[in-house]
This record gives structure tokens, sequence and C-alpha cells, in this order.
């Protein structure tokens, strides 16, 4: 199917450019590839705190589509050096102000200085603002090459002349979609597992009984749900939401995306909460936290893939088009947990 089918909150058009000496590579068309039909599931097994478990077997696991029972056609356990995983590194400077973003980038420096030549992952850095994505070229293992490469780029007040109300916050939607469009296309052309670490408060939700949406809105929505989540799971991506305001973050905006990370399975229950970042976060498979120290949280996401395990199974058929199925995987060992991707939309 087509890579994303986008949505547009309001009623404008835009480009993002390039510029600056971050800068992207030439931007992947958006062609239909033919993709395998398994379901490939990466899945770490966690205790309540803790680092992954390795060391399980295939006979531990239980997958459930739509709550029914699926065989395992293939089980692998990955991790470390054995299966390294691609990591980008995205600093959000659309959607927080000057001061945190400064902030944000100190902290990501100096966690990158603190691995020194030796990241577990190989990584690369992209930084998003209001005027483009702007992605360092290649990537390196080279933390404090990485840490000199994001401390030459010279951060810019962001630009959006309504900054405020619902028209700002419906512009900082528009343009963090559309850089999360592009960024996922661009990783999902490297081979196996990717993960997208996007240091950011997240986006506006823009949902409440306030926001009255059509329904061909709310097909448009739907539908771009449905292409970025496939996109991210065809092409192996696990997407993970990093807030540093820690202690200093609302409550409400803190954890109001939870009303919209169950799955999206019609179109008339779509809303623009659906296409938030922590949303995506969790339907991926990753996680959304939430503190002051970003280094503690980089590593937290990071640990990962220090142990995880590659599961596929044969989707059941589907009745129609964008039919969603849930996912649960359960673990045959007392006090752990498997986390992964919440679901998928199935084709006939």
């Amino acid at each position: 199917m087509a890579a994303i089918r986008r949505v547009f909150l309001c009623l404008l058009s835009f480009v993002l450019f390039s510029t600056g000496p971050l800068t992207m590579e030439a931007q992947q068309s958006n062609t239909t590839t033919p993709k395998e039909k398994k379901i490939t599931l990466d899945i770490a097994v966690t205790p309540d705190s803790g680092h992954p478990v390795a060391g399980l077997t295939q006979n531990d696991f239980k997958i459930l589509d739509n709550k029914t029972p699926q065989a395992i056609t293939s089980f692998a356990q990955l991790g470390g050096q054995s299966a390294p995983v691609q990591v980008l590194l995205v600093l959000d400077a659309i959607n927080a102000t000057f001061t945190t973003v400064s902030t944000e980038r100190d902290q990501i420096e100096h966690f990158l200085r603190s691995h020194g030549e030796h990241l577990s992952s190989p990584t690369s850095l992209a930084v998003v603002t209001d005027t483009g994505i702007f992605v360092q070229q290649g990537s390196s293992t080279d933390g404090k090459a990485l840490s000199a490469a994001l401390d030459q780029y010279t951060m810019r007040l962001r630009t959006l002349r309504r900054s405020t109300g619902f028209y700002g916050a419906s512009d900082r939607t528009n343009l963090s979609l559309h850089a999360l469009d592009q960024l996922a296309a661009q990783e999902g052309a490297k081979p196996g597992r990717k993960l997208i670490l996007w240091v950011s408060p997240g986006w506006p939700l823009l949902s409440g009984p306030a926001v009255m949406l059509t329904a061909r809105q709310q097909s448009q929505i739907f539908s771009s749900v449905v292409g970025l989540s496939t996109t991210l799971r065809e092409d192996r991506i696990t997407l993970y939401a990093l807030d540093a305001l820690g202690a200093t973050e609302s409550v409400f905006r803190s954890t109001y995306y939870q009303s919209f990370t169950q799955g999206l399975s019609k179109t008339y229950d779509a809303n623009i909460g659906n296409l938030g970042l922590q949303v995506f976060a969790v339907q991926s498979g990753g996680l959304v936290l939430n503190s002051n120290d970003l280094g503690t949280i980089l590593q937290r996401s990071l640990d990962d893939v220090t142990a995880y395990y590659e599961v596929t199974y044969d989707p059941p058929p589907a009745e129609h088009n964008d039919e969603y199925h849930a996912i649960q995987v359960h673990v045959d060992k007392p006090g752990l947990k498997a986390r992964t991707m919440k679901g998928y939309y199935s084709q006939q």
C-alpha cells in the first residue's frame, strides 16, 4: 500500500526545506513497495522494573490476534552487537520553547559524550523546526562525534507567527506530522529494525468537546492513522516519545494522550488526538517517558534493544480493507510482561 496517506488539520499548505550544517538527503519517493503479508513483532519482555529479559523460548510466548491464538511461524532472540538496531535521535524544536530545546540539546550532547566512541547502536541525529527538517548524513557509534555535530547546529527560535491559540496549535501539529512522515520514510529505507527517539513534549492533540469534526475530516484522520501505523509496522520502526519537562509538565498534558491509545477501528471514532506523538509511540510498541533527566530516559529506551524477541505469524484474513486487529502477547513466566505493537490494519 502507499507509504502514508496524509491529513491536514487546517486549510493550509506548506513546504519544509533544509538549510544549515545538518542537511537532509534526497527524500524517498512514496512508491508502493510489495511487503510480506506476515506480521513481525519485536517484543521486549521486562519485569515491573529492570532491564529486558533474555533466555526465553518460543514456548514461553502466546500470540493473540483479535483475541484468537496464532501459530508462531518463526522465533529468534536478538539484541546487542549480534543484531545492531539503527537509532534516529530527533530533537523537536517545533513544540518546545527555545529555552527547553537548548536544555535538551545540552543533555543530549552530555549523553552522547558519556558513551565516548562506543554507542551500542549506529545512531544519527535530526532536528525538526518550523522551517525544515535537518538530518545528519549517515550514522555513527561515536558519541563524541555525534555530540560535536549537534553542537555545531545553531538552534533558532520558532518562527510561526500564529504561535498561540487553535491556529498556532494546528500549524504545529501539521508540521510535526509532516516531519514524522518524512523521517519515517527515510528510516524505512534502512534494513532491519529501527528506533526513533523523539525528544518532545508532544504536539497539540486538539481534541475535546469544543472541537467538532466533519465526517470528511474524520475519514482523513482515519486514513492517516492507517497509513502511518502501517509504515511504522512494515518498516519495523519503534517510536519513543521522550518528554524532558519532567515534574514541570502538567498532569493533564502528560496523560491526556492515553485516551487515544486503544487503537482506532472505526472512522466515526476518529479524533485529532489519534494522531498524537505519544499515541503512535504506544501503538508502535515504544515508550512514553517523562523526566527532567533526559539521559536516563534515553538510556531506558536504548535498553529495549539489548535483548528482545522477533516473532512472526501469518495474519488471519480480513473481512474488509483497513480492518484493525488488536495484538496481545502473553509470556508464560510470572512477574514478566511483554511489550510490542498494539495492533495493525489488515487488507483483503
